[in-house]
This record gives C-alpha cells, sequence and structure tokens, in this order.
C-alpha cells in the first residue's frame, strides 16, 4: 500500500517508477477468447477446442473496470485502450466504452481489434465515444491472411470492418501488422500503399516473444530498420518526431505529404527507458509489463471492499516498484522463462 504522499503526488500526474517514468496508459483487456487463431498470439496449438477460458464470474464487470481506470486516472492515466483476446466478443461493449468515456481525465479511449466484427459494432461505438480504433491486418493476400488467422475468416470481412470504421467518422485509423520473415513480409509494401491510398496509418510490428506458445525465432524477426528500407524503396519515406512522449511507434511520412507508417521495434530498438503503459487482465491483474510473468490483484480489492482511496494508492506504489525493461535485457536472457501470454492482457 502507497504512502499518503505518493497518493497526492499521483493526483497531479507525478507519479514515477524506479526508472523515472510516467504512468500514462492503460491497456484493459475485456475477454481472454478470440476468434482468430493467429500463430504469434493464440496458437491452435495451445488453444485448441479444449482450452478452458476464464469462466464468467472471473472476469472484471464493466463496472469494476470503471473503477480501476477511474483510479489509473488519478495516477496520471491519461489514454485507455480496450483490447482483448478480441474485444468485440464481450457483450454490450459500447455500454463500457460510454461509462469510460466519462471517466474525469481520460482524453482518449481507442480499441484494438482484429476487425472481424467491426463491421456491425462501428457505428454504436462511435456513437458510445470511443476515439480511435485500431485494426490487425497482417496481410493483403487471401491464402496469408487465412493461414495468419487460421480459422478461415475471409479478408473481406475485416476489409468491410475498416470501411466501416471510416464511414462511422473514426480518425485516424490504424492498421496494425505482425512482420514475420518468410510468412507475410513479401506483402509490406502492398499493406502501406493500401493504407495510404485510404487514409490509414500502417504500423509494422516486430514478431515478439511475448508468451511461451508462439514458437518465437530471432532470426524470423524483420527489423523495423528493414521495413523501412522496403518501403521507402517504392514509397519515399523521411522520419518524423513522436506525437507524445513515449509513443510506442517510430514515425515516418511519406515525403510527397500523403500519408505516414509506423514502426514498432521492441526487439531491434527496445523502447522500455519512455514506456509509460500498464495492463489490466481479463481477471483483474494489473502487469508493469508486456513480457511479464506475474501481475497485481486488483479484483481481490474490488471484491474484498477497497475504497477508491486504497485502489488509487495501490495502484501508485505498484508503479513506484516498476523496474520492468525486458526488451533491453532480451539478449542476455537465457534458456526458456515464464511470460503471460499475449492473449490475456491484450499485446
Amino acid at each position: 500500500m502507497a504512502d499518503v504522499p505518493d497518493v497526492q503526488a499521483s493526483r497531479t500526474g507525478e507519479v514515477t517508477d524506479r526508472l523515472g517514468r510516467h504512468l500514462r496508459d492503460l491497456r484493459v483487456s475485456v475477454t481472454d477468447r478470440c476468434n482468430f487463431r493467429c500463430p504469434y498470439c493464440m496458437p491452435r496449438e495451445q488453444f485448441g477446442p479444449g482450452h478452458a477460458f476464464l469462466p464468467r464470474a472471473e472476469i472484471l464487470s464493466f463496472e469494476e473496470i470503471e473503477r480501476v481506470v477511474r483510479a489509473a486516472a488519478a495516477v496520471g492515466v491519461t489514454k485507455v485502450r480496450l483490447t482483448g483476446g478480441e474485444p468485440l466478443l464481450r457483450r454490450d461493449l459500447e455500454h463500457l466504452v460510454a461509462m469510460l468515456t466519462a471517466v474525469d481525465g481520460i482524453g482518449d479511449l481507442a480499441l484494438t481489434t482484429n476487425g472481424a466484427l467491426l463491421a456491425g459494432k462501428a457505428p454504436a461505438l462511435r456513437e458510445a465515444g470511443l476515439s480511435r480504433v485500431t485494426v490487425s491486418l497482417d496481410s493483403l493476400d487471401e491464402d496469408v491472411f487465412g493461414g495468419m488467422n487460421d480459422v478461415g475468416v475471409p479478408l473481406a470481412r475485416v476489409l468491410a470492418g475498416i470501411e466501416a470504421a471510416r464511414a462511422a467518422g473514426f480518425r485516424p485509423i490504424k492498421l496494425n501488422t505482425v512482420v514475420k520473415r518468410g510468412v507475410n513480409d513479401h506483402g509490406l509494401v502492398d499493406l502501406a500503399r493500401f493504407a495510404r491510398e485510404r487514409g490509414l496509418i500502417a504500423r509494422f510490428i516486430e514478431y515478439m516473444d511475448v508468451g511461451t506458445t508462439n514458437g518465437w525465432k530471432l532470426d524470423e524477426v524483420v527489423p523495423a530498420a528493414e521495413v523501412v528500407r522496403r518501403i521507402d524503396a517504392e514509397l519515399p519515406l523521411e522520419p518524423v518526431g513522436a506525437n507524445y512522449p513515449g509513443e510506442v511507434a517510430s514515425r515516418w511520412r511519406y515525403r510527397d505529404g500523403s500519408g505516414e507508417i509506423g514502426v514498432i521495434a521492441s526487439v531491434t530498438q527496445p523502447f522500455c527507458r519512455t514506456c509509460t503503459r500498464a495492463r489490466l487482465s481479463t481477471d483483474g491483474k494489473l502487469y508493469t509489463c508486456l513480457f511479464a510473468a506475474a501481475g497485481h490483484d486488483l479484483r481481490a480489492l474490488l471484491r474484498g471492499g477497497a475504497t477508491d482511496q486504497e485502489l488509487t494508492a495501490t495502484l501508485a506504489a505498484v508503479w513506484h516498484g516498476r523496474s520492468d525493461r525486458y526488451s533491453e535485457l532480451r539478449a542476455t536472457r537465457s534458456g526458456p522463462r515464464e511470460r503471460i501470454e499475449m492473449s490475456y492482457i491484450g499485446g
């Protein structure tokens, strides 16, 4: 439990961890279920028909999520992103959006989705107050896309979701592509061109060793610098400064002024020293790193009668004790290490 001075400092947004990093972003996983089986996140071999997902009673309610977000806003969080699993599988998600939009201090509420259900949800989400949408899109090649989602969802369904989000007025819409060598890296320029022509922002993410089930190998990583070189060769680019401190994507704009791309280089160019993110799992555990092995149980506080002040103090104390910098230390680690799965905390 944090002491009173720590909590008071947090209310002005000044709470920092052991490396001087502020808490600004909270990613909230609203479900551990997903309708895709992407090999880099929920490989079918590990998440097959017999996989036991969380029972409903263990999942945070909308009201419990709202309490955590209010406490997070009190310790400096201004941005919240809803994730999963696939967040659009959570029933009545637009109600949660409306609740979180009303939280004082939260100026940016976003959603990351695989897009398969977005066409039917985009208008309601926009009406409820959702600020931004990011759609995962790993390829524009039907066969590659099918192989990467591994459940037979057609590419057209996701493209329809993107168009529905555009029609609903979401701006900007970002496309996230996890780049895996020999699988989808041949389509980088096509994805960049597709996004540019539609006023979208393509973001290319280095394949990461999140969790322990995706069979990650370093030689399957396409470095962000290589991604930029390949696109620049056909669509000339120039670097752009960050939109805000702690932005994880390095920005590059087209020299002709027709838009930009982003690259996220967690493996080859770690950004741990500027990381401002915490993650709330579906069952109410707070994780201070994407590569963490264990979280801090907030659900026990929520259901054990803790006051809002006690919840806020706990968040401040957890962040004060944070020293995570896994990506910076990746090369120094040897042998297997337990890590939470991406599908559990939303990437």
